[in-house]
């Protein structure tokens, strides 16, 4: 499928980009669990970041931009999300939603999966 920028979609991409999102969000994890209580936000937004990406990274709807446009929809869909070791679930629940929203705007686009920084 070619989007407006001209660009074809590329699934390896997107996977890779989302392996290294889990990386460094299990960093982003680690670090504000040693932060302790005044970082327990940073945590859930890590640990929402972490179960998205795990979510599609092996999945076959990162082959194709529809398919993973409309996985990001049913997901978005959903009542509530449950994760391991969230402190605030109406925070998590949030972080969930805005993090699906960016994946979505980036696939849509077809931009953004080149970049593999730590801090996006």
């Amino acid at each position: 499928m070619s989007t407006a920028t001209g660009k074809e979609w590329d699934g390896e991409l997107v996977r890779t980009w989302l392996e290294n999102r889990i990386v460094a969000a299990r960093v982003d994890q680690a670090a504000a669990e040693r932060g302790g209580r005044d970082r327990r936000d940073d945590c859930d937004k890590a640990t929402a970041e972490e179960m998205v990406c795990a979510l599609f990274r092996s999945g076959k709807a990162v082959g194709d931009q529809a398919t993973f446009l409309d996985a990001l929809r049913a997901l978005l869909e959903r009542d509530e999300y449950v994760g391991r070791g969230v402190y605030d679930d109406t925070r998590f629940d949030r972080h969930v939603r805005t993090f699906i929203k960016k994946l979505t705007k980036m696939a849509k686009a077809n931009s953004g999966f080149d970049n593999s920084l730590h801090y996006q």
